[in-house]
Order: structure tokens, then sequence, then C-alpha cells
């Protein structure tokens, strides 16, 4: 399978599925072929069986072999045409006809395309194999060492957590009482659960992460936002890391986003106040019972943080949305309306499709005639996919464009970029309410 879904054999995959249930249906091009090519039911699939094939077939030395495997490697066509002339000279000088010799040049083209070595698909299988075990029967930890291994690639990320969701593995927003520095498995009662890592938090940095942990593993989880404040010292305990650790959802066990916010300073300086009368060693009658508190901090009521609020926070601060995407509230107005991203992304060229998403990132240019355009980052529930806007299309809306609004795009489809991504090229578009 390894070496059969590259772009040189790939066209073959249906006669192999054929050949391997139905042997009968097992053909070789040449009685000498046989022996290269029994495992793979006839089917040229490795690198290795064209070396093999103008080594016995064409009378190639091993040296020259290779010399035909890169070449088919560099896709350079003076090499090919090169190859192509020495090998069907050498086939028909061992026997083949020529006409024959023609089309077996014309299965062993294909490989140029980038064909798999045996030895390479073989280490590629086991791997695959192993990693299938492991995430059967230790899917909690595969899929946490899977994030934290593609932690670094949000687009990556997101695809791996939608596989979570699948196999009913929560990921949650990060914890100060269950977070580690990376991705943690949480086993309980309820079954497996990932929270994200402390470090995964923009703004948080890893002296701070260290010191939370640390203060949490010498005493128990933290049961209050002042025992928090009290036992995390760090100076990098600042406005910015302490705003962005509530705002991502990381202190909601003790207490609640809208509220801390407003609080933020008076927090501030209870944090400083406490510190300096700690470096001043200040202790007073209860310092031999510190389950005695005789001072907390006291918190103004505020208004609860809104849901659209917290979301956007966490697409801020992690990258992306945890606990919920905004699309699932306009779920059922756009079903029938459109399709999905994942499956735009495999339409054919010029196929007209409708989508509907999220706009989560817009870049204007101006073209060479002077006419602003767009290029606008389309996001749904399985994927993103880039529209572009011309100056036309613009021209009718322009207020449309704007970032967070759900959009239906309809377009067509365009050959991949330079980035080697498929676009939409937008026709026309309106906003979903």
């Amino acid at each position: 399978m390894v070496a059969l879904y590259r772009p040189g054999p790939i066209e073959s995959i249906p006669t192999y599925i054929e050949r391997k249930h139905n042997p009968d249906l097992i053909r070789y091009f040449d009685p000498r072929m046989a022996e290269i090519l029994k495992e793979s039911y006839g089917v040229i699939t490795y690198q290795d069986d064209v070396m093999l094939i103008a080594i016995n077939l064409a009378g190639y030395s091993w040296l020259e072999a290779d010399k035909l495997r890169k070449a088919m490697g560099k896709k350079i066509p003076k090499e090919m045409e090169a190859q192509k002339e020495k090998l069907i000279q050498g086939l028909i000088a061992n026997g083949m006809p020529a006409e024959k010799a023609s089309k077996l040049w014309k299965l062993i083209e294909p490989f140029a395309a980038y064909g798999f070595n045996k030895a390479h698909a073989a280490s590629y299988g086991r791997v695959a194999y192993q990693t299938s075990y492991m995430k059967a029967n230790f899917p909690g930890e595969y899929m946490t060492a899977v994030l934290t291994a593609d932690s670094g690639d949000i687009e990556k990320v997101a695809e791996i957590i939608a596989e979570c969701s699948r196999m009913k593995i929560p990921v949650l927003p990060p914890d100060i009482n269950e977070s580690f520095a990376k991705f943690t498995l949480i086993k309980d009662a309820a079954g497996d659960k990932i929270r994200f890592g402390l470090e995964s938090v923009k703004n948080v940095g890893a002296n701070i992460v260290q010191a939370i942990i640390e203060a949490r593993e010498k005493g128990n989880k933290f049961s209050s936002l002042t025992e928090f404040i009290e036992r995390v010292k760090h100076k990098d305990l600042n406005k910015k890391s302490l705003e962005s650790l509530i705002k991502c959802g990381a202190l909601d066990e003790i207490g609640e986003r809208g509220v801390l916010l407003g609080n933020l300073e008076s927090i501030l300086e209870y944090a400083r106040e406490h510190q300096k009368h700690e470096k001043e060693g200040q202790t007073s009658l209860f310092s031999l019972t510190p389950e005695i508190k005789v001072s907390s901090i006291k918190l103004k009521p505020y208004p609860p943080a809104g849901k659209k609020e917290m979301l956007a926070w966490e697409k801020e601060l992690l990258g992306l949305y945890i606990t919920e995407h905004p699309l699932e509230e306009y779920r059922e107005k756009l079903q029938n309306k459109v399709i999905a991203v994942k499956d735009a992304l495999t339409q054919k060229r010029d196929q007209l499709i409708s989508i509907g998403g999220l706009v989560s990132g817009i870049k204007k240019i101006i073209t060479k005639a002077g006419s602003p355009m767009l290029f606008v980052t389309i996001e749904d529930l399985t994927g993103k996919i880039e529209a572009l806007v011309f100056p036309r299309v613009l021209e009718k809306n322009p207020a449309l464009w704007q970032e967070e609004k759900v959009l239906i795009v309809k377009g067509r489809i365009s050959d991949a970029g330079r980035d080697d991504a498929i676009k939409i090229l937008c026709e026309e578009a309106e906003e979903v309410i």
C-alpha cells in the first residue's frame, strides 16, 4: 500500500486489488518478469522492479540500473529520453520485439513521477502497523503523542483534534491544575481526555509554566485564586501572562473569566504586596497554621464573559477554537446549501461550488490596474480554503468581507497556486445571519 500510493504506480491500484482477490487474473508482460513481480501480482510497484527489469531483460549492469533510477528520480527530460532509447535497445537486443519493448517503456515511464523503493516501503509499512496498533489499543496516549509531535503546526493540530473528536476523546483548554508544559493525557473514571499544554498559550513563557507546575507538585492542586497567586512566585507572572491564562480558560476552575479580567489590576496588586511582605520577612500569629487564611483577594462583581468572547480568546491565544467552533450555531442554516471545505479541495478545476464558513483571514493587494482585491481564508468544521475575491466581486459589497463573518461563497475551483494549495475563484457571496 505504501508503495502503490505514489504518483508512479497509483493508477495500477485497481488492477492490483483485482488480481489479489482473483489470482486467475494475474498476467506477466513477459515470462521473465514473473520472478520479479510475483509478490505484487504482476504489477510494477517498486523502483526495485524497474531496476531488476532493466538488469534481467535489457542487459543492464547494476551501475547502469542505478543511473536509470536516478534519471527517473530527477525527472530531467533529456536524461529520460536517453534512458528510454538505451532501455528499448537493450530489451530488443535481449529478444523482445520492438513494439513490445516500447509498450514496456510506457509501463515503466510513470515511475518518473516518483516511485518508492521496497526498503523504504517496508520501513514505512512497519511503522504504519506499529502506530495503528498504538492508536487502536492506547488511543489516549497515542493521540496525545501525535498532538505533541505536531504542536508547532496549528493546522495539523486542528486536524488531529477533529480526529480526537471522532474517537470521542475530548481535547480541553489548558488548566493550571491538570496541564503540564505539553499536551497532557488525563485518565479518570469518565475516560481519557487531553489537556492543552500551558506552553501552548501565547504570552505564557516556559519559566512561568515551570513555576506553576513546581508549585502544584510541592503542594496540592490550587483550590482558590488567592492560593494560586501566593504559591506561584515568579516575576513572569505579570499582567500579560496572567491575562492570557485567564482568557484561554486555564483558571476557570478557580474563577469566572469576566470577573477575573475585571479584577486583574487588584489581583496583580495583591501579588506584588504578598511578595513584598515575604521578602521583608513579615510574619503573623498564624504563620505556623497556614491553613488559616488571614487575607484573600477580594473580587468586585463584573459581568461574565460571553460565549463569542471566550471563543475569540481561545483562537487568539491557542491558535484555534477548542470548546466549540463558532460555526456550530450556523450548522442548520448551511446544511444542504454548501459542500464541506475538505470536499471542495477534491473537486475538478473550474467546477462551480458553494462553500460556507467563517472568514478567518484577509489579505488585501492592489492589482496592476490599481484596483483592490482580496485573498480571503474561509474556514469550516472540516478545513480551510483560500478564496480569491477579484475587484469586480469586491466592488459589489466591500463591507461583506470582514474577519469573523460567516459567509456562503460561490465560485470555481482553480489550479493549485504557488503554495500548491487549491483555491476558489469567488463569483458571488452572501452573509449568513
